[in-house]
């Protein structure tokens, strides 16, 4: 069942957030390095898991899908394939069971994730390629979870605050409630971590993702 979250808004200074050059310059200096260095063992690993996703349904092992980053930017988020081929097409079919309120699809038994794609995800192993989106400056270590365009069609200019900052592959939202709370949640929560986004934060959040990896917080 889904908590709910105060609805007190928070209104963010876009200026003030733009301004924050030091914290990052730091930021994209460590998210390079951080990245880089995590894909060359992590390779092995990413091995094992395209031989798991052929040998499962023989499709294609990545997946990849057009996001809406920092100040409305779109580019393309790279994940490891955890549904059928044809989940897209199926998409339309399902959107009333929807079971979370707002612009964002998720379902808990979703007929269309694979047998390997449930493991992938309840360990978030599916996200692992997005550490090459980080290397391209596409996304972050930390921030906000990269929308689709479909979603932020439906934004009122609150949720667009979400935007201000370039998108994480973990966050605030992904390393607490995750799928305890809607939309409402995360966008407040999203916004929390922009508001008080420093380098000890991120830090912070990445270590408790870290134990999400051996203690799963429900994620599907």
């Amino acid at each position: 069942m889904l908590k709910k979250m105060e609805t007190k808004q928070i209104i963010l200074d876009a200026t003030k957030i733009n301004q924050r050059y030091v914290y990052r310059t730091l930021k994209r200096v460590f998210d390079f390095c951080a990245s880089l260095l995590a894909l060359i063992p992590l390779s092995i690993i990413f091995l094992v898991i395209a031989l798991l996703i052929k040998l499962d349904d023989g499709g294609p092992v990545f997946f990849s899908q057009t996001r809406v980053g920092r100040h409305g930017k779109l580019f393309k988020i790279y994940k490891f394939r955890s549904m059928r081929v044809d989940a897209e097409d199926l998409l339309e079919k399902l959107m009333e069971k929807n079971q979370v309120d707002g612009p964002m699809f998720k379902m808990k038994d979703d007929p269309r994730i694979s047998r390997v794609g449930k493991f992938l995800r309840k360990y978030s192993l599916d996200e692992l390629p997005q550490l090459i989106n980080v290397l391209l400056g596409d996304m972050s270590l930390v921030g906000p979870r990269p929308p689709l365009p479909r979603e932020v069609a439906e934004y009122t200019d609150y949720d667009k605050q979400r935007l201000y900052v370039t998108p994480g592959c973990t966050g605030l939202w992904q390393a607490t409630e995750r799928n305890n709370v809607g939309f409402a949640g995360m966008v407040k929560l999203d916004l929390e971590y922009i508001q008080n986004a420093s380098v000890w934060l991120d830090l912070k959040i990445i270590l408790m993702t870290v134990k999400i990896l051996f203690v799963p917080n429900g994620a599907y």
